[in-house]
């Protein structure tokens, strides 16, 4: 696990199928759309298209921010800093795919025109709400 993320926060992060919020950069402008994803050790997988995935292709400095709300009252949130790098390979793509799908309860197939991207996490915010 990398050092930027405090063990608590990889606990939630990995818990439960939260909606995340890419922020990518167009033109020195952020771009911020939901997205699904999974995390291990450091690196986000998801799978993105359409505006996303072009900024990410230009810019691979991104930001994820998650956060867990309970009736509307937020419970915790976590702010991830990264590279990310579009995956070329079929296999590994197939791969992100499906742990993404599976997380989120959606067919296997479901998503498949989209593009995996991993993100390599550099660092992190973290924080509760009491």
């Amino acid at each position: 696990m990398t050092d930027a993320i405090p063990e608590a926060a990889v606990e939630l992060l990995t818990g439960g199928a939260h909606v995340a919020h890419l922020a990518t950069s167009h033109e020195d402008r952020p771009h911020v759309a939901p997205v699904r994803y999974t995390y291990d050790d450091g690196t986000i997988e998801l799978a993105t298209t359409g505006k996303k995935l072009e900024n990410i292709r230009h810019n691979p400095h991104v930001a994820l921010s998650v956060q867990d709300t309970d009736t509307g009252q937020a419970q915790w949130g976590t702010t991830l800093r990264g590279i990310a790098a579009v995956v070329e390979d079929d296999e590994a793509a197939g791969v992100i795919h499906r742990r993404v799908n599976d997380r989120y309860g959606a067919d296997e197939d479901e998503w498949a025109e989209n593009t995996a991207v991993r993100i390599d996490v550099g660092s992190a915010n973290y924080w509760t709400y009491d």
